[in-house]
């Protein structure tokens, strides 16, 4: 954990981590009501999906319970979007050839069993946000996994964004990448306040790309 009191510019030593907390696990954590929730998740006997949080900036941490067994059904890495001042969800990337998620109705504080969704998977990163105006746009590959992968791999391209008013449809609004055969993965995407978004992403293994997206683009 490093901290900064300039917005960014200048950073704290780094503080170690309790015991057992690995605070967010590839994606974002959301800061609200005070209290910082981190997505995590674990892959030792499993894809298993938990949060961790603080109520004191992280001084203090409490870890919630796993959602899933990660053998019935798996998760890691998952992505928070906010819907209502109360209700939040979690979608996340799996072995079982889906997006599962989870939501929570009390603000993060408890969270419903992982489930899957009719969104393909194809055992690569995902990354999701809340735009300003109350949309979710997810970054991912929207390829099931590769016929005989036991593990679940299949082709990461193309790399798409789709977006959602409920969280439970998505459409294509836009294609990133889509070339046979490359990778293009682990997308991380924010917008920032003048409501422009930046997506990043490993770009063939090679280099990371960036992309500066105007909201105009996003139109649903």
């Amino acid at each position: 954990l490093k901290r900064s009191i300039d917005a960014g510019k200048t950073w704290s030593k780094p503080e170690r981590l309790p015991d057992g907390v690995l605070g967010p696990v590839r994606n974002k954590p959301l800061y609200l009501n005070g209290r910082l929730i981190c997505p995590s998740s674990t892959e030792k006997g499993g894809w298993k999906v938990h949060f961790e949080y603080s109520k004191d900036k992280g001084k203090t941490w409490k870890i919630g319970p796993d959602l899933n067994d990660g053998k019935t059904i798996s998760g890691i890495q998952p992505a928070i979007i906010r819907h209502t001042p109360q209700k939040l969800q979690a979608v996340c990337r799996s072995q079982d050839g889906t997006i599962n998620q989870s939501w929570s109705n009390d603000n993060g504080i408890t969270w419903s069993n992982l489930e899957s969704t009719k969104m393909v998977n194809n055992n690569s990163s995902i990354d999701a946000i809340t735009l300003n105006d109350g949309r979710h746009l997810l970054v991912h590959n929207n390829v099931g996994p590769a016929a005989g992968d036991q593990e679940g791999r299949g082709p990461r391209s193309p790399l798409i964004v789709s977006i959602s008013s409920n969280g439970l449809n998505w459409k294509e609004i836009l294609v990133l990448e889509n070339e046979k055969g490359a990778e293009f993965s682990y997308p991380y995407i924010i917008q920032t306040s003048d409501g422009m978004v930046h997506i990043s992403y490993t770009w063939k293994r090679k280099k990371i790309k960036y992309i500066l997206i105007h909201p105009k683009k996003m139109s649903s």
